[in-house]
């Protein structure tokens, strides 16, 4: 990774990503008054409303202080994809500008981070009446039938595919139905509209300190009633482990526990251990964007550094 975030192409906005468990929130909010930013989630749970605790959204009075866009969009029933973050990303970039206010994209799902980044490739919409027969076809005879036949057609894309996840399964049958291509011959071609961005990687050296800090983390959420939050989920009666809010880190394991199937020490472990697992991808993820400037925030000075390089950034940017 080079020494600074790269201006060619044009940087567009600067963005703030590091694992779970850094502080990337925390030291954006510090700087957030200082140099007149709003702060666009890049995290892919914060979107859905009543997942509070578990997601670690900033606070009332946090968003009281600092504008805070992309959070609390969705009901968790409903499903949230990359390209629904870059429509919404740009929308809000676009409205803060107007306002004559800089944008701060913070987050870790590196996913969305990269959609940005590099664009999307051009794919069919979603078709409900595929998305439906696909699903009653899972119920019946389960999701790893499903990948055999993935395997059959686009083969590339189930390698790297779970036989347990459904939704990507899914998604990558639908396209081939509607298209006769395989998703990962369409992933291949040009990508549209990229948006070139000033990466900044907030990434702990120290990797034990980055499981200590993950593990209070998850304590502290635990105090503050992460399972009395998944608790009023389940109540609902509307949701299940299958959707992807509740596959998020920490309510998955907290849905298990609730349902009997782990204990308490069981729940915590895994959820710790899912939490550093994330970790270790965002930080692969954050490795392979060559162009990053990467903060240790355990280095002395790190606060300045990261107001430096946004300076910095948002002079390219204007």
């Amino acid at each position: 990774m080079s020494s600074v975030p790269t201006a060619r192409p044009r940087v567009q906005v600067v963005a703030l990503l590091g694992p779970t468990g850094s502080g990337k929130s925390a030291a954006a909010l510090r700087l957030a008054g200082q140099l007149s930013l709003e702060i666009v989630s890049v995290d892919s749970a914060q979107v859905y409303r009543g997942m509070d605790v578990g997601t670690a959204k900033p606070s009332c009075a946090d968003r009281a202080r600092v504008a805070h866009h992309l959070i609390d969009l969705l009901d968790p029933a409903e499903s949230y994809c990359a390209a629904r973050f870059v429509q919404d990303a740009r929308a809000s970039i676009a409205a803060i500008r107007a306002r004559g206010r800089l944008p701060l994209l913070v987050g870790g799902t590196m996913l969305y981070a990269k959609a940005l980044r590099e664009g999307l490739a051009e794919l069919p919409p979603a078709d409900p009446e595929v998305r439906d027969r696909l699903a009653r076809q899972a119920a019946e005879s389960g999701w790893p039938a499903l990948h055999a036949r993935l395997r059959d057609v686009d083969p590339r894309t189930a390698q790297r595919l779970s036989p347990a996840d459904g939704q990507r399964i899914q998604r990558a049958l639908e396209v081939y139905e509607l298209t006769g291509e395989p998703l990962s011959d369409l992933l291949q071609g040009a990508a549209a509209d990229p948006m070139p961005l000033a990466t900044i990687g907030w990434m702990p050296s120290d990797r034990a300190e980055l499981h200590r800090r993950i593990e209070a983390r998850f304590d502290s959420m635990l105090a503050a009633g992460l399972l009395e939050e998944v608790r009023a989920l389940r109540a609902r009666g509307d949701l299940d482990p299958g959707l992807p809010s509740i596959r998020s880190v920490g309510y998955r394991q907290a849905w298990d526990h609730l349902e009997g199937a782990t204990s308490f020490d069981e729940f915590r472990a895994a959820a710790i251990a899912a939490s550093r697992q994330l970790a270790k991808r965002q930080i692969t993820w954050l490795r392979s964007m060559r162009d990053a400037l990467v903060i240790d925030p355990l280095r002395e000075g790190a606060q300045d550094e990261l107001r430096t390089a946004i300076t910095r950034a948002i002079r390219l940017a204007t």
